[in-house]
């Protein structure tokens, strides 16, 4: 696997496939890019964990301190943390089963890309994953 970031089938099956969504640096401003993506990945049907630490909980829902707390496995975790924290998010997300590493626009760290590859995760690194799901006019969460 390389970063799907230019392989528009790729993404679609990753955002059509997956049901549980991580968001690392989850905010619990409303004005806040990570706040609003969330709630959209949310209305668009997925389910969708906060993971940030210096958080208890967003909107009534819990935040979780670090990606092995979550109740369960998750199909993506989308990063919201700067580049330099993604070696420790890619080892995370393997060591807890996520399918995909998916980090923002601006957000890029090429040895932490190859690891998540080499542990057979799809990377998507540099993209916004609400910009994605709208130029690939997916419907809803489970949409082929």
């Amino acid at each position: 696997m390389a970063n799907l970031k230019e392989d528009d089938n790729a993404l679609r099956e990753v955002l059509t496939q997956a049901k549980t969504i991580a968001v690392v640096g989850h905010s619990d401003k409303r004005q806040r890019t990570s706040y609003q993506i969330a709630q959209f990945l949310r209305q668009r049907g997925y389910t969708v964990y906060a993971v940030n630490p210096l958080v208890k909980e967003i909107d009534g829902q819990p935040s979780y301190a670090a990606l092995h707390e979550l109740p369960e496995p998750v199909d993506i975790v989308n990063v919201f943390r700067r580049s330099e924290y993604l070696p420790e998010i890619v080892d995370q997300s393997i060591s807890t089963n996520a399918k995909t590493v998916w980090a923002q626009l601006g957000i890029w760290h090429q040895p932490s890309a190859q690891i998540a590859v080499d542990a057979k995760l799809n990377v998507v690194m540099d993209a916004c994953i609400k910009i994605e799901y709208l130029r690939l006019r997916i419907n809803s969460a489970g949409d082929i």
